[in-house]
């Protein structure tokens, strides 16, 4: 039987930013072997609770574990280096730098050369370099970006470019994903192309994910557990199918009526 203890405890954060509260007293725990999916409408807080995880934002109120230890107040870097890895809502790419280059400046949290061992490559530096080489090349291949692995990124579709978000994230080699709507702005080809990436990363390489997307179809198909927020609060959490049936998400998910939201199941 599998460990699924958690893996990330999120409790009672609460974050203001002057009169406006984006988080209130928000829990919910993410465990070892699942796809926890966080949905809601826009303004609702779901990206904050991803900014809030990775460090980018420190909550006033509540704490943050991350394999039983307190991260809640752990520079971004840091949090980084310890195995929380994210993609952005809004695509953060090196424009200029090709695909290769891009996953490869993700591995520098990883990477033990100093100054001069890197500035004289030699010895065990050239060593580290060709080996994280090979972990990004094994990225590509795995997301089948090859035909653009040495094209600028800023020259990419925008879906290609959301893959290579996607394996610079995979670059860090995370013990946990947090993907904020990975789908958005693609088409249904495209959607389908990374949903079935999520799954291999999950069941391939066992990789806890937290996603944040808009689409109910696909959140409904691939969550294992969905956490709803509404501004700023928790409004249920549970399985797929007794989300799609609960009267306060109906309500509050984008002012669907009932008929159109279950639909998505």
């Amino acid at each position: 039987m599998k460990d699924n203890k958690p893996i990330l405890e999120v409790k009672e954060i609460f974050l203001r930013f002057g009169g406006l509260v984006a988080l209130d007293n928000v829990s919910f725990e993410v465990k070892n072997h699942e796809i926890l999916g966080i949905i809601g409408p826009n303004g609702a807080g779901k990206t904050s609770i991803f900014n809030c995880i990775t460090g980018f934002y420190h909550p006033q109120a509540g704490s943050i574990y991350f394999n039983g230890v307190d991260i809640t107040n752990i520079p971004s870097h840091k949090i980084a280096k310890m195995g929380i890895a994210r993609t952005f809502q809004n695509i953060a790419l090196y424009n200029g730098l090709s695909t290769l280059n891009n996953i490869m400046a993700a591995r520098h949290v990883l990477m033990k050369s100093n100054f001069l061992t890197g500035a004289l490559y030699f010895g065990w530096a050239q060593k580290e370099e060709v080996r994280h080489r090979k972990v990004v090349e094994e990225i590509i291949d795995f997301l089948e970006i090859q035909p653009i692995r040495k094209q600028i990124v800023a020259n990419l579709p925008y879906g290609l470019r959301k893959r290579v978000d996607l394996g610079r994230a995979l670059a860090l080699e995370p013990k946990i994903l947090l993907l904020d709507e990975p789908m958005a702005g693609m088409n249904v080809e495209e959607k389908e192309d990374i949903a079935r990436f999520i799954i291999d990363i999950y069941e391939t390489r066992n990789i806890p994910i937290v996603l944040i997307e808009h689409d109910m179809g696909v959140i409904m198909d691939i969550a294992d557990r969905i956490v709803v927020l509404d501004f700023g609060r928790k409004i249920a959490e549970g399985k797929p199918r007794d989300i799609i049936k609960n009267p306060k998400v109906i309500q509050a998910y984008l002012g669907m009526k009932e008929s159109k939201f279950t639909n998505a199941g």
